[in-house]
């Protein structure tokens, strides 16, 4: 989502004012083709729009758009503000066997009725005695109270006291609400109902499936808004620092929150529309740094601009021309990796890809048509107390020159040296496990995480989860004595028919915790078995069989996305490059330093934060954010160094390019990496791995990959890396040397220098 796309130089340069007429420009470098030159693609489109950003940018025409992108957001407001995303979290596919079985079990009565487990243990570490076990008997009418009536077949019992006397159980049925968030209410008030009545010397804990789901729910409360200040917190610090302004900031700040904001109401309304699931925290994440980055662009080439003519109208009509097909390009390069997720069979997975598509769209709209008239009013004093003006020096930018010469001059030895280290965090692919159970998804724990750490250690560590097999009821008796034979199996027995009494469900109780390999591969046993009974037609479900079929759904996701999104970035190389040379050996260097960026981050999270798995989704959506964004680092760095090569050769280009693009894309990679690292204040672990990869790998990216292997790469090849074409064939303007200047399009180097 980053600065991919044609660079500058391919891209039409405005009529020049007076003041650029007058002005001596020999500070500046970029090969920029004359007006009158035939343009192409996105170039070819931009070349024909300066009547848009004059209409953006003038006087007059900047209050209308103004106006006019006010009363559009009003009515989008107003016309999305009543819909919702729909709540769903499936985990496995909706054609797998559990999810099969699930929609089967919901056409038993009391389906909505889930048993909750209160674990009672002494505070003393003793056993349980008779006055104990006699005090858990009288709170039976207590946690009655508490949920609600349930029914007369639907009454609480126990306590079970474990072989060892240690802990007793009670089971408490419970309605569960159509959300966790509606049960999450019902479960408070259990718990608050035990702390008032709780017998002495008892310590009791509430879990079970509903005491999970509400846990979950309540541990996001207030979490949204958590990112939303941490996420502008970051990028607020981040464009002060860039822009040395206390007033500039606030202006793009103020235009990616409304399109957040809009974002939101619009992915509610296009889930509800077509019954998608997805996490809002990742969009979110999404909108804020593909808006900041594209707001970076534009910005940065204003105020490059403004060094060029006395009028700040001109001159950010001048930028918006610029830089709008880099932005385009780099949206739409971003949107249609997002889109391969459509061919997802896992729920969340596919929903994210079609979401986040949209709250893309949005950003772009949001800087390419909301910024520039904002900016057209607010003047060129919005840079105080650092207002640039015409004649004054534009920044050096010899640090990228210096390196990119010595990569260029020895490429082996930068080539060894680059992947050398990519192959250092790759390996900590070695020993990486994929899936995490539902106690290790959090990284707080809860009291359903520790009462099932508890219930563990006495009871049977299935009995919190057991696993449900739907069969015809005739062979219920068959496919009963068939499974209590499975290794591990505590015990079997028929739960409850249906109405009709066609279906019989047979709840199993196995010695194993949810999520360890013993319990998955068990259930693997369950299926071969009960699906061998003659005539049962037995769907195997239960959490633990979605675990098995989630795991399944994402290695297949994986297997069939990533091949996609690397056919997506081959193409968009092939077109803008128009070499089959380049585009391999780039696409090569962006999975390995993706791997590279899994392997450290799994790493980290085994050895720093002490997670030992990855979660389900993490490796594809990680693959996803790390190839997109390389490639737009790629198309930025490469597409100048095309243009170069025309003037100065393939050796020469490449240093110029990293000269000129150094502190950009260094720039834009920090404050990616910033805005995805703050996935880490949410709960849940899937989301702060994520972050970490994503923004690890963004640095790595921008500071080694960009820095180092491609130039490396470049320099050992020289012209053979454009075959069977040439470099580019623009029209160049003079300049002088590379190591010269900043970047006609590059931001205030103070973020570039922090990284240097």
């Amino acid at each position: 989502m980053l600065y991919a796309g044609l660079m500058l130089q391919a891209v039409p340069h405005h009529a020049p004012c007076p003041a650029r007429i007058n002005q001596k420009d020999d500070s500046r470098t970029s090969q920029v083709p004359d007006a009158a030159a035939p343009q192409s693609g996105f170039a070819g489109i931009m070349a024909k729009s300066g009547s848009l950003a004059h209409a953006l940018t003038s006087k007059r025409g900047a209050r209308i758009s103004l106006v006019a992108v006010l009363v559009a957001v009003i009515a989008l407001f107003g016309l999305l503000s009543g819909f919702e995303a729909p709540g769903g979290n499936a985990q496995a596919a909706p054609n797998s066997e559990s999810a099969q079985a699930q929609d089967l079990l919901a056409t038993f009565p009391n389906a909505d009725v889930q048993p909750v487990l209160v674990v009672a243990t002494r505070d003393d570490g003793a056993k349980l005695n008779a006055q104990d076990q006699q005090a858990l008997t009288d709170l039976t009418p207590t946690l009655e109270a508490a949920v609600g009536d349930q029914g007369p077949d639907q009454a609480a019992s126990g306590p079970l006291v474990s072989d060892d006397g240690m802990a007793g159980i009670m089971v408490v049925p419970l309605t569960t609400g159509d959300s966790n968030t509606e049960t999450a209410g019902t479960i408070k008030e259990l718990r608050a109902a035990i702390a008032d009545n709780a017998p002495s010397g008892l310590t009791l804990e509430v879990t079970g499936g509903p005491a999970f789901g509400a846990d979950v729910a309540a541990s996001f409360e207030g979490a949204d808004f958590t990112l939303l200040a941490v996420t502008i917190l970051i990028v607020a610090i981040l464009l002060i620092v860039t822009y040395r302004s206390p007033v500039l900031w606030l202006v793009p700040l103020v235009v990616v929150a409304f399109s957040d904001r809009l974002a939101s109401l619009a992915t509610n309304a296009l889930g509800g529309a077509l019954d998608l699931q997805f996490d809002s925290g990742i969009i979110s994440v999404l909108v804020f740094g593909a808006g900041t980055n594209y707001a970076l662009l534009l910005i940065s080439r204003y105020r490059e601009e403004l060094l060029l003519t006395d009028n700040h109208r001109d001159a950010l009509a001048a930028a918006w021309r610029g830089t709008a097909p880099a932005i385009l390009a780099s949206n739409v390069t971003v949107v249609l990796s997002l889109a391969t997720l459509m061919f997802a069979v896992i729920p969340g997975t596919r929903g994210l890809g079609l979401s986040a598509a949209l709250g893309l769209v949005i950003a772009l709209a949001a800087v390419l048509f909301a910024l520039p008239p904002l900016l057209a009013v607010c003047g060129r004093r919005v840079f105080w107390p650092f207002v640039p003006r015409p004649g004054q020096a534009p920044k050096r930018a010899s640090g990228w020159n210096r390196i990119a010469s010595a990569v260029v001059r020895r490429p082996v030895r930068a080539l060894v040296a680059g992947g050398l280290l990519l192959a250092i965090m790759a390996t900590g692919l070695a020993g990486t496990t994929v899936g995490l159970n539902q106690v290790e998804k959090f990284r707080v724990q809860s009291e359903s995480a520790t009462g099932l750490g508890t219930l563990s250690q006495h009871f049977p560590a299935g009995e919190a989860q057991p696993t449900m097999i739907v069969v015809n009821s005739a062979q219920a008796p068959d496919v009963v004595a068939a499974v209590k034979d499975v290794d591990g199996v505590v015990r079997a027995h028929p739960a409850g028919e249906t109405a009709d009494g066609a279906l019989t469900k047979v709840m199993v109780t196995g010695e194993y915790a949810p999520g360890t390999p013993e319990a998955l591969a068990q259930v693997e046993q369950l299926r071969e078995i009960a699906h061998a009974v003659p005539g049962a037609d037995a769907l195997v479900g239960g959490g633990v069989a979605t675990d098995v079929d989630a795991r399944a759904g994402n290695d297949r996701d994986f297997l069939v996305i990533a091949p996609l999104i690397l056919g997506v970035s081959f193409v968009v190389l092939l077109i803008l490059l128009r070499s089959l040379v380049a585009p391999v050996l780039l696409l090569l260097t962006n999975v390995a330093s993706a791997a590279a960026a899994i392997g450290a981050g799994a790493w980290l999270s085994r050895v720093v934060f002490d997670q030992h798995a990855l979660d389900l989704q993490v490796p594809l959506l990680a693959f996803l954010f790390l190839v997109a964004l390389g490639i737009d680092y790629t198309i930025f760095l490469v597409h100048r160094a095309r243009a170069e090569a025309e003037q100065h050769g393939t050796r020469e280009g490449m240093v110029r390019a990293v000269t000129h693009t150094g502190a950009v894309i260094t720039s834009a990679g920090i404050v990616l990496a910033a805005v995805f690292a703050a996935l880490g204040v949410l709960p849940l672990v899937t989301l702060g791995q994520l972050g970490l990869i994503v923004g690890f790998g963004v640095i790595v990216d921008t500071l080694v990959v960009r820095t180092v292997i491609v130039p490396a790469i470049f320099g050992l090849l020289g012209d053979k890396i454009w075959w069977p074409g040439r470099g580019g064939k623009h029209d160049a303007r003079p300049g002088v040397s590379a190591g010269d200047t900043q970047p006609d399009d590059a931001p205030a180097p103070e973020l570039a220098g922090a990284a240097r």
